[in-house]
């Protein structure tokens, strides 16, 4: 079946005439029917044939999966959330436009915890979605939709979107590769906000190459997002297959409490690094249960005034649609931002989070790239969050740091439980704008490892 092809392959043999384009989206929309009603991945498929124009452009039309918090042009678009039940796009977000013009053909959009709030994919308001890997798991979220349409092969990659762990996350849990930019290089214009200083667009795809890949077609300076840099993008393909003898990696949060369960199988991969002739050292960082608190309470306060424009006369329904989730985001966001509580809670958060920023600083005076597990743990049962109103902070709490900071990571796989068919992730983590490191320092794991499944075959 072409659809269990990446990106790379499905490039490299249409050009070589090997296969047809045709041969290969008919795979994909087999795939498709035959699982996405289980599975619960797609929430729009897109009807519109493929163009001469994408056939023409770098990425010839291949099929990438989009999560429905982008704005497509006449292509529904709900973020999840039946608020938007019938909102149709009038223009593309920045990403997408980019996507479309370098050739990417959106195949669908892809469910996520609505309005991106949470880690399980269980918040939408369309039904969750269950984990390819094992279907008694979830996902992960929010962007779990995506990184599902990734390890099922219902496409050959996808973007998600990540504010404190939301392609990571679920990128792990699934066994996927999923990349977040530095905060500020890929456009935020046409992303439906959640917390608009920390929301970072990026892909999910099958193997670090693929990544960067797109990553080349989506990054770069956009004049409609004023939080966008002006640095030139680098072509990222030319950091893949680079030697990285005589690098310096710092191993994180071995050392904290939650982590027993995975703790020795993670020690044992960071072990690859120095056979591959880079130094490794265990060291000590802030705490990351700290930015628990930090994370939750910035991204609060920002989600009560980026959903307050969802009033029911310009984009849907009225506000009586908003889930159970989003009211309680709203209400906590509220009530830290308001008079005599703003001081107490949302300025100290923020002071808390520029120590995290300073402490990174140091750490990168002395480490090229630093590593973690990506997650405490394997992907979760189905129905778990539900119980748990921290659940995704929780989940998410070795990736905040990072994200709350802005720097660029990377989740790769780096083990299989083979009796559970569950993945691991190892996020590696650069200073800002470096994304040009955790690519090299990540594929040249994955390339000298066996967890790769698309290329490990």
């Amino acid at each position: 079946m072409l659809n269990t092809l990446t990106l790379k392959q499905a490039l490299d043999k249409l050009e070589k005439k090997e296969i047809t384009l045709g041969d290969l989206n008919s795979d994909v929309k087999s795939a498709i029917e035959k699982l996405n009603k289980d599975l619960n991945v797609y929430l729009t498929i897109n009807e519109k044939k493929i163009t001469q124009a994408e056939m023409s452009a770098p990425l010839a039309g291949l099929p990438i999966a989009v999560k429905d918090n982008y704005c497509t042009k006449d292509l529904k678009t709900t973020a999840s959330s039946t608020v938007l039940d019938n909102f149709i796009p009038q223009y593309d977000s920045t990403v997408i436009a980019k996507l479309k013009k370098a050739g990417g053909h959106i195949v669908g959009k892809t469910n996520l915890d609505a309005w991106a709030h949470g880690s399980s994919t269980e918040t939408s308001q369309y039904g969750r979605t269950l984990n390819p890997r094992n279907t008694d798991y979830l996902p992960g979220g929010s962007s779990g939709g995506s990184a599902a349409a990734v390890a099922a092969d219902l496409c050959l990659a996808s973007l998600g979107t990540e504010t404190a762990g939301s392609i990571r996350q679920p990128s792990s849990w699934c066994g996927v590769v999923g990349l977040k930019p530095t905060y500020g290089r890929c456009s935020r214009y046409g992303v439906v906000a959640m917390a608009s200083s920390t929301d970072s667009p990026g892909p999910i795809a099958k193997t670090v190459e693929d990544s960067a890949i797109l990553l080349n077609y989506i990054a770069g300076h956009d004049k409609y997002d004023g939080t966008t840099s002006t640095q030139k993008v680098e072509d990222y393909t030319k950091y893949l297959d680079q030697n990285i003898t005589g690098m310096k990696i710092g191993v994180l949060y071995t050392d904290i409490e939650g982590l027993e369960e995975i703790k020795e199988i993670f020690i044992d991969q960071v072990k690859v690094f120095e056979k591959l002739g880079a130094t490794v050292e265990f060291i000590k960082a802030m705490d990351p249960h700290h930015a628990i608190g930090v994370y939750t309470i910035i991204q609060r306060g920002e989600v009560s005034s980026n959903l307050g424009r969802f009033d029911g006369i310009r984009y849907g329904n009225d506000r009586s649609f908003f889930g159970h989730e989003a009211k309680n985001r709203i209400m906590l966001g509220t009530y830290t931002l308001s008079k005599g509580y703003a001081h107490q809670y949302y300025n100290t958060a923020q002071k808390v989070r520029t120590l995290f920023i300073e402490d990174y600083k140091k750490l990168f005076k002395d480490y090229d790239v630093l590593v973690s597990p990506t997650s405490p743990g394997y992907a979760k049962k189905i129905g778990i969050s539900e119980s748990s109103a921290m659940f995704g902070e929780l989940e998410d709490m070795l990736l905040e740091p990072s994200s709350i900071a802005g720097l660029p990571g990377i989740s790769v796989p780096c083990y299989r439980d083979p009796k559970t068919n569950l993945y691991l992730g190892m996020n590696l983590v650069a200073p800002m704008f470096r994304e040009d490191l955790v690519i090299k320092v990540g594929d040249a794991f994955e390339k000298n490892t066996k967890w790769n499944s698309w290329r490990n075959k």
